[in-house]
Parts: C-alpha cells; sequence; structure tokens
C-alpha cells in the first residue's frame, strides 16, 4: 500500500480559480502553494494510521457475533474481526465501531462554490474535512488516493468533533463541509461536529452520493443545512458497472433531502459514452423538474481521466451545453457547467426575469444581486441559504 502524505490545514486569503484548484494535487496530499493562501501543515498532531475507535450507529447484532450494518444500502453482514464495505466499520466482539471518527485525512479550507454549492452563502470560505473511506468505489473517483484506503492507511489529524467547529469560527468559516469522500461512512462524527455548529452560528453542509439508508438520513436532515448530491447518471446499468451500487437508493435519498428542507443541489458528471446519452439525460431532468422541483439547482460536470479510467477522453465543451439545453428545455432553471472556467453558463440568473443576479468567474465572485434571497430586480425569491446564522 503506497504511503499517504499529511493533508494541510490552510487559511484563505483572496479568492481561487478553479484553474489554480485543479492545476493543484488531489485534496493538497501535498502542501500547495498557491496565492493567498497560508499552509500550516504542522498546525495539528498528525500522526500515520491514527484511528479513535467510537461506537457505531445504526446496526444489528445478528447470532454467533455476526452484525448488520443499517446505514447505507449495502446492509453489511460482518463477521467477528470483519469490516463493512467502507473499510472504516468493524465488528469487534459482536458490536461495531467506526474507525472514521475524529481523524480526517483532508483538513481544507476551500470557496464553498467548490463542493458546488452555488445557492449558499455566495463568496465565502468553507472548513472543509473528510475522513479515509468510502461505501462506493466508483471507477472515475478524483479523490481515490483517499476514499479507497482505510484509516489505518493515511495520515490523520486528531481533531475531534469540537475543535472542527472551533477551528471553522477562528478561520471565519461560516460553513463545515463533509466533503471529498462519501461523507456517510464519518456519519457520527458529521453529525456530532452538526450539532455543536449552531452555537458558533456555522452552519453544516455535505458533499454525498446520497447512498444512505431513510432511518439514518432522516436523523442527519436534522441537523444538516445543504447537500450537494452526485446523480451520477440515470441507469441502474451505470450504477453497477461504474459505481458497484445501485440507482433506486440515491432517487429515494433525494426525495427525502428535499422533504426534510434540507437545500439541495445536484451533481451530474458527464463522462462520454457512459452517461451522456440525450434520452437519459432528458429523462433525469424531467425527473428532477417533477419529484424535487424545477427550481432545484443541477450542475452538469466536465470529466477529466482519473483513477480507472485514465486512457478515457475528457468531456467535449459540446456535449455539456447540449446537457445544459436538454434540461432547461425540460423546465429546469438553474443549470450550471462546471471544471469549465470562465463559461457563461457559471453564472445565476433569476428564474422569473431572467436578469443576472451572482456572476463568476471561476471561484472568483462578481456582484451578487439579492437581498434577503430575493432578486434585486423583480424581488421573485431564490433557493438557497443567503444569511449566515446568528448564533445560537
Amino acid at each position: 500500500m503506497q504511503v499517504k502524505k499529511p493533508s494541510a490545514v490552510a487559511h484563505l486569503g483572496p479568492p481561487l480559480t478553479r484553474r489554480q484548484f485543479l492545476g493543484a494535487s488531489a485534496l493538497g496530499l501535498a502542501a500547495l502553494s498557491l496565492p493567498g493562501l497560508s499552509w500550516q501543515a504542522g498546525a495539528q498532531e498528525v500522526r500515520y494510521g491514527f484511528t479513535h475507535p467510537h461506537p457505531a450507529a445504526y446496526y444489528t447484532q445478528l447470532a454467533g457475533r455476526l452484525v448488520r450494518c443499517d446505514l447505507c444500502p449495502r446492509n453489511c453482514e460482518v463477521l467477528e474481526g470483519d469490516r463493512g464495505e467502507c473499510g472504516v466499520r468493524e465488528n469487534r466482539g459482536g458490536k461495531y465501531i467506526t474507525l472514521a471518527y475524529g481523524n480526517p485525512t483532508a483538513v481544507h479550507i476551500d470557496p464553498i462554490e467548490k463542493k458546488p454549492l452555488f445557492h449558499v452563502l455566495p463568496g465565502t470560505a468553507s472548513y472543509s474535512i473528510a475522513t479515509a473511506g468510502c461505501n462506493l468505489h466508483c471507477a472515475f473517483c478524483q479523490n481515490w488516493e483517499i476514499s479507497q484506503a482505510r484509516p489505518e492507511e493515511t495520515y490523520n489529524f486528531d481533531l475531534p468533533a469540537a475543535a472542527i467547529v472551533q477551528a471553522a469560527k477562528e478561520t471565519n468559516c461560516p460553513s463545515i463541509a463533509h466533503t471529498y469522500v462519501e461523507p456517510i461512512i464519518f456519519y457520527e462524527y458529521m453529525i456530532d461536529i452538526a450539532r455543536l455548529s449552531p452555537a458558533a452560528g456555522i452552519i453544516n453542509v455535505c458533499h454525498s452520493a446520497g447512498y444512505i439508508n431513510r432511518k439514518p438520513l432522516e436523523e442527519l436532515c436534522r441537523y444538516l443545512q445543504a447537500a450537494c448530491v452526485d446523480l451520477k447518471g440515470f441507469t441502474e446499468e451505470f450504477y453497477q458497472k461504474l459505481v458497484g451500487a445501485s440507482l433506486a437508493p440515491v432517487l429515494e435519498a433525494l426525495k427525502i433531502f428535499r422533504q426534510k428542507g434540507v437545500h439541495l443541489e445536484i451533481v451530474n458528471l458527464i463522462i462520454p459514452q457512459f452517461n451522456d446519452n440525450p434520452k437519459d439525460l432528458e429523462k433525469m431532468c424531467l425527473w428532477i423538474r417533477d419529484e424535487l422541483g424545477p427550481l432545484t439547482p443541477l450542475h452538469f460536470s466536465r470529466f477529466y481521466p482519473l483513477f480507472k479510467m485514465k486512457q478515457h477522453y475528457p468531456t467535449p465543451v459540446s456535449t455539456l451545453e447540449k446537457a445544459r439545453e436538454i434540461a432547461l428545455k425540460t423546465g429546469l432553471k438553474y443549470v450550471y457547467l462546471g471544471n469549465l472556467p470562465q463559461n457563461p453558463a457559471e453564472n445565476t440568473y433569476c428564474h422569473h426575469c431572467g436578469q443576472l443576479i451572482i456572476s463568476r468567474r471561476g471561484y472568483l465572485i462578481g456582484e451578487v444581486k439579492l437581498k434577503d434571497g430575493r432578486c434585486n430586480f423583480c424581488g421573485a425569491a431564490i433557493p438557497g441559504i443567503w444569511r449566515q446564522p446568528q448564533p445560537a
């Protein structure tokens, strides 16, 4: 197993362009040197293989010290001494524990737009964390160095939940983002951080694939303010072939997020020849419109060759533009194109009057023409989170 280098803690300076981020090493696994950032890799204790065993939530004890994990749709049945598919949950003597608690391997300060969340506190910084591990195995994963590793195979920070909240407060981040890998695998850590955040006036957001069972998701929605969910494709064949999972639970999770009032944005990474069929894209957009609402922000993102798909080719710009055209024709109002710096489709236009209300150039945010979440031109309410809450 390749030794993973430690991540770094950053203090945010001027906003970065998307090109600067894409040109940097993934997740900052090596120290980055970017304009306006002061990186402090030694600001917190970091140890190789550091774990902090913690009781896991959502599992059932079965006969013979067997346990069944009830957190995600895999419902792994785990023998004593073994782990679930995610690699972070282990059966110890018939009790299930998580090794992804209080030990993030990635700790960064990102623009909130990187999540991407375009309708949440635009132009602000988000304190972003991830542990090792994932319950999915996407062939195109951009963060595979940590998502496909176990906690004992990475350098990890010793950061309890309260320390994360305090660090976000000290670095003037109005949000904490659970991101980079599938945050469901560090569910207990995420929940505890989110419980402590309101006292500091900080919201919690996540970037998730939505592969989670109903009961734990409903509990998470009590503490989460926004979610950006990867809808990776719109066929079971795609999910089974390239993700190693199933589409149906993701669609159910999206509906639960909406029902529980969590602000929701969707990302669809378009991979040529795999999920770029216009008819499938149209079906997906119609489903979003009918089940989640036409004002749900949708991000079509450009694929670049990574992980097990390095021999494939990037998404043609024309394919992304065609996808956006399809989405707009179905009635979706907020459709963005990602990984295309300086494209006009990065901007936000009012769904009612069509005026430009948020201009973007990479991660640089121009004037935000909103007042109390309403368009300055016509007064229409724009879906999103536009004001940081006061400390509880």
